[in-house]
C-alpha cells in the first residue's frame, strides 16, 4: 500500500519566526535580546522508496518587502491616474456633443472634484452663506433691523407678511396672531382653523372664514358638538370630510373638558402656567413648527379623542392663541403683545385677589 508524504521538521524545538501584524502595520518579529539567529536545518520528505531534501527559501528582509509595495502601489496609481484621465477627457468628448446641459453638468462635476472637500472648507461656505440670507433678511422689511419701510403705513412686519400678501392675511397678523386668547369659543375656533392647514393656507382658510362661523354656530363647543353630521358636511365644501368630521368630534370633547376642568381656557393655558411664551426670534428661519411643548399638548389630546390635532397643529394654535408670542423682534406685533400679556396678567391677578 503506499503511504502519503510526511513532513517532519529535522529540528522541531526550534521557534519559527513569522511577520505578523502590528498597530502600524505589517513587521517582522524580532528575536529577544540574548539569543543567536541559526541557520534552518533542511527538511526531509519520506515518501515510497525514494528520500528528497529541500532547502527551504530565505526570508525577505524587511526593506525588501517595503521596495516591493511602494513599487506596486506606484504602478497602482499611475495605471489609475491614466484610466481616470482618459474617463475625464471621453466624457468632456461625449457631453460637447450631447447637449449644454450635459456639458455643464460634467464642469460642475470637475470643479466639485478639484476642490478640497475639507470639513472646515464646506463649514465656512456654510457660514458665509448663512451671513449673507442673514443680510439680505435684515435689508427686506420684517428682517428685523431695517431702517426702511416696506408698507405704506410705515411699519414693519414679520418676515413672513409682505405687500403683497392679502390684506385678510395682514389683518390677521396685525390684530389677531400673538394675542393671548382666554375665551373658550375663540380658543376652539382657533383650534379648528388650525387644523385645517394641513389642506388650506392661512390666506384660503380666512377667506372663507364667515361661512365657518355661520355654519359652526359661531364655533360655540356645546352647540357644535349637537350638530348633524351629515346637515354639516352638505353645507361646507371648503373643508374634506375628514377635517369636518374632527371638528364635530372635537367639539364633544371639548364640551368634556369644560365639565371637568371649568372651561377650555383654564384646561390650555395649564399648560403654559397662565404665561404666555416670549420668543425673541430674530430672522424667519428661527421660528420653530414644534416644541416639546405642543408635542406634550398633542399627546394629552389624543388620549383624550381629539382628531386632526398633531404637534405641528398645535404649535399653530399656539401662535394664533397667543400661547406663544412668535412675532420677530423687529416687528411692530412683538411689542403690542408683550403689553398685551403684561395686562393681561395684571387683571388676572386682581381678579384671583378679589
Amino acid at each position: 500500500m503506499s503511504v502519503p508524504p510526511r513532513f517532519r521538521s529535522a529540528d522541531s524545538g526550534e521557534r519559527d519566526f513569522r511577520s505578523v501584524l502590528g498597530p502600524t502595520g505589517n513587521k517582522l518579529q524580532r528575536k529577544p535580546p540574548g539569543m543567536k539567529l541559526e541557520n534552518k536545518k533542511m527538511t526531509i520528505v519520506e515518501s515510497k522508496g525514494e528520500k528528497t531534501a529541500k532547502k527551504p527559501d530565505p526570508p525577505a528582509s524587511p526593506t525588501t518587502t517595503l521596495k516591493q509595495c511602494s513599487s506596486l502601489c506606484s504602478s497602482l496609481l499611475r495605471r489609475n491616474s491614466a484610466s481616470m484621465t482618459a474617463s475625464y477627457s471621453s466624457d468632456a468628448s461625449s457631453s460637447c456633443e450631447s447637449s449644454h446641459l450635459s456639458v455643464a453638468s460634467s464642469s460642475s462635476c470637475k470643479k466639485a472634484v478639484r476642490r478640497s472637500g475639507s470639513v472646515s472648507s464646506v463649514g465656512t461656505c456654510a457660514a458665509a452663506r448663512r451671513k449673507q440670507v442673514d443680510e439680505k433678511e435684515d435689508k427686506v422689511c420684517g428682517g428685523g433691523v431695517s431702517n426702511g419701510d416696506c408698507f405704506a403705513d410705515g411699519r414693519r412686519r414679520c418676515a413672513w407678511i409682505t405687500p403683497k400678501s392679502d390684506p385678510c392675511y395682514v389683518t390677521f397678523h396685525d390684530e389677531e396672531w400673538g394675542v393671548p386668547v382666554h375665551d373658550d369659543k375663540k380658543l376652539f375656533e382657533l383650534l379648528c382653523l388650525s387644523g385645517a392647514l394641513a389642506e388650506l393656507s392661512w390666506t384660503d382658510i380666512l377667506s372663507g372664514r364667515q361661512l365657518l362661523r355661520e355654519v359652526f354656530m359661531d364655533f360655540d363647543p356645546i352647540a357644535v358638538s349637537e350638530l348633524n353630521e351629515k346637515k354639516v358636511t352638505a353645507a361646507i365644501s371648503l373643508l374634506s370630510e375628514v377635517k369636518l368630521r374632527s371638528i364635530l368630534d372635537n367639539a364633544r370633547q371639548v364640551r368634556k373638558i369644560i365639565a371637568e376642568y371649568g372651561s377650555f381656557k383654564k384646561y390650555m393655558w395649564n399648560f403654559v402656567s397662565n404665561k404666555p411664551t416670549q420668543s425673541q426670534f430674530r430672522y424667519q428661519r428661527q421660528v420653530p413648527v414644534k416644541t416639546s411643548k405642543a408635542e406634550f399638548i398633542s399627546k394629552d389630546l389624543v388620549r383624550r379623542g381629539f382628531r386632526s390635532v398633531s404637534p405641528t397643529v398645535i404649535y399653530s394654535f399656539m401662535q394664533a392663541a397667543g400661547l406663544t408670542n412668535d412675532h420677530l423682534i423687529g416687528c411692530f406685533r412683538y411689542q403690542d403683545c408683550c403689553c398685551v400679556d403684561a395686562e393681561t396678567t395684571t387683571k388676572t391677578k386682581k381678579m384671583e385677589r378679589e
